[in-house]
């Protein structure tokens, strides 16, 4: 199925100075954002402390809830609206890690009910530790740093042909965080230091494909990470397993495009290497657009449709979609030609 006419010809390419304009300025404003606010709002997964969920009968306000929760010592949690706009439910969350479990919702039950009646709710209440939140935060970041670390291996390998070459950055890669970790470092350091050092080896081993859709990967998640930065959007471990969705899902239409380049880099072997990549893109535009559709359609719907507890790992997806499509082509594209156009005689600005 098609939409867009076979003979399209879009200047793409041509436009990658304007697009690395505007993916720069979101990367600093992310970067900016994250600064101001000291890192991302890390959930209750990751920081350790208590959820509770409750719903009341009519509406009520966050400094309303926080009033009512002093009798109990929790007149300083963060409190946040939950589910749809009316619905009347409410998060609260508790950074103390040394609140007792035991009857905390008939606690804050009786509490809550004392100021706005019986028509109160408590749909659940959750408890995680500092210690179990720190080593889950480690691990989802080294989750995502893995799997872009795998991806580069294995993008290596299937355009390249470099299977040896890639298994020595992937070894020198595991020296080098071995190495830094003994230092101390804590592990948000340690992954920058592992990314950088993963785009020099991909660079010094001429490893071009590895590199172009590391820098989109690297690319989709940070953006996604300043969207939830703007919506202040906590990250728990649904919105980790989104990260690692959004991965797959980019990785999934650059390989798409950088599959048709390589083949026509092969069949026109006389013609400039912008004209080339420009058409290869042209080419595979119908099939990026109709899958990013249909997937966008679905997000969407559970955005809108899915409730609360679903809402923010769609809102990740909806993003991650958007921005995976658009990096395909002026990210992940724009870093092969930089690479090659120099090698080849007749390349066009």
């Amino acid at each position: 199925m098609q939409f867009i006419r076979p003979d399209i010809n879009i200047d793409f390419l041509g436009k990658r100075k304007i697009a690395a304009s505007i993916s720069g300025l979101l990367i600093l404003l992310t970067f900016a954002l994250l600064i101001i606010r000291g890192g991302p709002n890390y959930g209750v997964d990751f920081t350790g402390g208590v959820l509770i969920q409750v719903k009341f009968d009519r509406p009520t306000t966050p400094d309303q809830i926080r009033e009512a929760l002093k009798d109990v010592d929790l007149g300083d949690s963060i409190i946040q609206e939950f589910g749809e706009k009316g619905s009347n439910e409410y998060l609260i969350r508790v950074r103390k890690v040394n609140v007792e479990l035991a009857g905390l919702d008939e606690k804050v039950k009786e509490s809550l009910a004392a100021k706005f009646g019986e028509g109160v709710e408590i749909r659940r209440v959750e408890m995680v530790g500092p210690k179990v939140g720190k080593d889950l935060r480690q691990k989802a970041l080294f989750a995502i740093f893995y799997a872009i670390l795998f991806i580069a291996v294995y993008i290596s390998g299937r355009f390249e042909l470099k299977w040896l070459m890639s298994i020595v950055m992937a070894l020198s890669l595991s020296v080098v965080v071995y190495f830094a970790s003994s230092f101390g470092l804590s592990v948000t350091w340690l992954i920058v230091i592992a990314l950088v050092v993963t785009l020099g080896l991909c660079w010094a081993l001429k490893l071009r494909y590895a590199l172009g859709a590391i820098f989109a990967l690297i690319h989709d998640v940070t953006i996604t990470l300043g969207a939830f930065a703007v919506t202040d959007r906590e990250i728990s471990l649904a919105i980790i397993a989104a990260f690692l969705t959004i991965v797959g899902y980019s990785l999934n239409d650059t390989i798409v495009v950088f599959d048709r380049i390589r083949e026509n880099l092969r069949r026109f072997r006389r013609r400039p290497l912008q004209e080339v990549m420009n058409r290869s893109i042209n080419e595979t535009l119908s099939r990026t657009l109709l899958t990013s559709l249909t997937t966008l359609i679905v997000v969407v719907s559970l955005f809108l449709l899915g409730g609360g507890v679903i809402h923010d790992f769609a809102f990740a997806m909806m993003v991650g979609v958007v921005v995976g499509t658009y990096s395909s082509i002026f990210v992940a594209s724009p870093i092969l030609l930089l690479w090659e156009k120099g090698g080849r005689e007749g390349s066009k600005k």
